[in-house]
This record gives structure tokens, C-alpha cells and sequence, in this order.
């Protein structure tokens, strides 16, 4: 009798040790768990560390509330301004009703990643390309949107979305360089046309103060030298500025000019000179010779003017101032 009740407790102590075993339940501090007693839902949702459920009667589901990264597969679609392009995302969500998530929906994991490939086509069709390239930050905002107005209703917050890639096809790449290639190239020629502008003003301020100094050409002239000199080039290139040929043949003609000028001032002190020296002749029978008239020295020319005068013939003495022979 005693030996049948042993039995009897050591099998009553097994089936107690199953029974906890298998109601037993550990949750852990990310997750919370929804018990389905029946095919009823249990309001209490079961929170962190050890719980017990009814084995064969109750089913309990582990949620989990940490974020979720989704990669949403690359969509292919057409932008507004009819261009191809193939572009992919990233999803960030999380629970934040256990509840709704496991009763709302079968699969919040899978429906939130439709939802994201229906809302990334629809954001495509609705952009421009340039908004694709340059002004991600709106359509992220666009995109989130989307998705979260039917995910709240599964108990899932959209925490963020992001726009990973955009390609493109190979004729569109070469079409942008083309342009991005036009367009540095025209700011290059705007860049350089001002400098023209800006380099032909001074020069142009230059020219004027060079023109009021005519040696200034030359000492500007003298510095390129020395600057091409410098360089110890084998073969010099001296450049010759058209105003100094034009200075150079001003300087010609004002010296025939000055030499003329000269030569006249020299012809007339010479006549001048000759007038005054010439002493007074005496004729044959002693009486003095009238004097020659000088020239006036205005009507001289230039080549008599050059010619020196002659000097000055003694006069043969007269039969009265011969001695007196000795008979």
C-alpha cells in the first residue's frame, strides 16, 4: 500500500514537473507577449521575465519592439520628366502595439515592405530627376508619409526612410557629363572675358599716362627684355611697339630742322665777320678805292653762307709812295 503511494506521488511530482515545463515561458526585455487563450485575445500583454500559460490551451506571441532596417528592393520606374531610373531605399520602423501587430495584420514585416515598394514607385512617378539627384530630403519626408499613414493602423511607427541609390541608364550619365562639362566650361569663358575687360581698362589707363611720358614706352620696353632675359632662353623675341617707331620718326624730321636753323645762324655771323675784316684798297694812282658793298646778310643763301670768305688782297703801292731813285 505504502509502495503504491510512492508510486502514485512520484508520478503525480513528473506530471506537475511537465506541466510547468511546458507552461512556462520566458520573455525577454525587448520583446512583449500576446496570449491567445482559446483563439481569444488576452488584454494583459504579458511584460519582460518569467510568465505561465495554459499548455494546450493558451498560445502566446513573442513581439518584437526594437527597430527594424528594411532594405526595400530597387524599383524601376519613370520620373515626370520621362526618364528611366532605377532606385532603392532603406526603411527604418518599429513596433509600438504589440497588440495590433499580431491582430491587424498577418505579417506587419511584410506588409510594411509592400507598402514601401508601392510608395517608392509612386514618389518616382511624382519627381523630377533633379529632385531625385539633389533634393533627396523632401522625398524622404514624401516617402515617410506614405508609409506611415497605413502603418499606424497596424500598430507600427515609421521611424525614418531613406533614398539609397538612383541609376541611371549609360546615355543619361553621358548626357550630364555633357552638360556639366558645357557648363564649367561656359563660367570659364565668362571668368575670362572679365578678366579681359577688367586687364583691358588698365591697359587702357596705361596707354594714357605712357603717352603724356614718350621714355616711358621705352623703359617698359627695356623691363620685357629683362623679363624674357631672364628666363635664359637661346632665342630672344624683342617686341617693337608701333609708338615708338612713330616717336623715333617724329625725333627725324625736327632734326633736319634744327640743323637748318644752326647752319643759318652760322652763315650770317660768318658774313658778318668778313664784312668788318676786309680792309679798305687803294687804286693805281693812289687815291682809295670806294668800299664794296656788303651784302646784306638776309639775302645771302645758305650754300654762299657756308662758303668762307676769301682774304683780303694788298693793294700795289702807288708812283707817288714809290721811293725816289738816287741820280
Amino acid at each position: 500500500m505504502v509502495q503504491e503511494l510512492m508510486i502514485a506521488l512520484v508520478a503525480a511530482l513528473c506530471a506537475g514537473a511537465l506541466y510547468v515545463a511546458s507552461a512556462a515561458r520566458v520573455i525577454r526585455q525587448y520583446e512583449r507577449g500576446v496570449v491567445l487563450r482559446l483563439g481569444r485575445l488576452r488584454e494583459n500583454v504579458r511584460l519582460p521575465g518569467f510568465t505561465m500559460v495554459v499548455p494546450g490551451i493558451d498560445r502566446l506571441r513573442k513581439v518584437n519592439m526594437q527597430i527594424v532596417t528594411m532594405p526595400v528592393p530597387a524599383q524601376d520606374g519613370i520620373t515626370r520628366d520621362n526618364v528611366t531610373v532605377r532606385v532603392d531605399a532603406v526603411i527604418y520602423f518599429k513596433v509600438v502595439d504589440p497588440t495590433n501587430a499580431v491582430i491587424a495584420v498577418e505579417d506587419y514585416r511584410f506588409a510594411v515592405s509592400q507598402m514601401a515598394q508601392t510608395s517608392l514607385r509612386s514618389i518616382i512617378g511624382k519627381s523630377d530627376l533633379d529632385d531625385l539627384l539633389s533634393n533627396r530630403e523632401k522625398l524622404n519626408q514624401g516617402l515617410e508619409v506614405m508609409i506611415d499613414s497605413p502603418a499606424v493602423s497596424w500598430g507600427v511607427q515609421i521611424d525614418r526612410v531613406e533614398i539609397k541609390d538612383v541609376s541611371l541608364p549609360e546615355t543619361m550619365k553621358r548626357s550630364m557629363a555633357r552638360q556639366a562639362e558645357a557648363d564649367r566650361e561656359r563660367r570659364a569663358r565668362v571668368i575670362n572675358a572679365d578678366a579681359e575687360l577688367q586687364a583691358s581698362k588698365k591697359l587702357a589707363q596705361a596707354a594714357g599716362e605712357m603717352s603724356a611720358q614718350p621714355a616711358a614706352l621705352q623703359l617698359r620696353l627695356l623691363q620685357t627684355v629683362v623679363a624674357v632675359a631672364a628666363e635664359k632662353n637661346s632665342t630672344l623675341v624683342l617686341p617693337f611697339p608701333v609708338e615708338l617707331l612713330r616717336f623715333l620718326e617724329r625725333a627725324q624730321q625736327q632734326q633736319p630742322a634744327v640743323e637748318g636753323a644752326d647752319t643759318g645762324r652760322t652763315g650770317r655771323q660768318s658774313s658778318v665777320n668778313g664784312a668788318t675784316a676786309q680792309p679798305p684798297s687803294s687804286s693805281g694812282n693812289g687815291s682809295p678805292l670806294p668800299e664794296a658793298e656788303a651784302p646784306h646778310p638776309e639775302t645771302r643763301t645758305s650754300e654762299e653762307s657756308a662758303v668762307p670768305p676769301a682774304p683780303p688782297t694788298p693793294a700795289a703801292p702807288s708812283s707817288a709812295e714809290q721811293p725816289f731813285a738816287h741820280h
